[in-house]
């Protein structure tokens, strides 16, 4: 049992398995053909995204970030050189997943418009979707690029370096920030919009 936990791929294999199982189980399996069906599954997969996104987001401010000051300086590259490059992967593909499923699942539910625009009765959601979209253009276009500079996967001098490194984190704590409110305005339209 052990050996075959150990194995991520095999973890997430068995996941699928016990979904596709339950949906059969749950007699959902004859829905495929529907319209209902499909965007329930963009929602899952919505959510899905949007959970490793700002679990990895809340990994990095609630986590990483407080503890290096904790961790022994001749410890400390194996955070920059592995940890953090991991996470950084999970953490952008993640970001831009979520705004695609998200995109799509606004569009096959007919409400694409009237969100991004804040139209009577989706301000809630279009508020969160806007929220969304500042995040996930921070992670693409100013996280990223400055953690590529700040870990050392593109070289640039100390000075820079450092500049990078304060940048990208006020903006994951601006990321951290805005996560609160675009959590509340996406649960907030499933509850009529509050």
């Amino acid at each position: 049992m052990a050996a075959f936990f150990s194995s991520l791929g095999k973890t997430i294999i068995a996941g699928v398995v016990i979904l596709i199982a339950l949906i059969f189980i749950m007699g959902a399996g004859g829905k495929f053909g529907e319209h209902a069906w499909w965007t329930f599954v963009m929602r899952w997969l919505h959510v899905m995204s949007g959970v490793m996104w700002i679990g990895i987001l809340w990994y990095f401010n609630f986590v990483q970030t407080p503890s290096m000051p904790k961790i022994p300086d001749e410890q400390k590259p194996a955070i920059g050189k592995v940890i953090a490059p991991a996470a950084l992967f999970w953490f952008r593909w993640a970001a831009l997943a979520t705004v695609v499923t998200g995109l799509l699942l606004a569009t096959m539910s007919n409400y694409i418009v009237a969100a991004l625009t804040l139209g009577p009765g989706f301000r809630a959601i279009g508020i969160g979707m806007w929220l969304a979209l500042v995040m996930a253009f921070n992670v693409w276009f100013i996280i990223w690029p400055n953690q590529k500079k700040a870990l050392g996967i593109v070289t640039v001098p100390a000075e820079e370096k450092a500049a990078a490194a304060k940048l990208a984190g006020m903006t994951s704590r601006i990321n951290t920030m805005l996560s609160i409110p675009m959590l509340f305005c996406m649960v907030a339209q499933q509850n009529g919009g509050l």
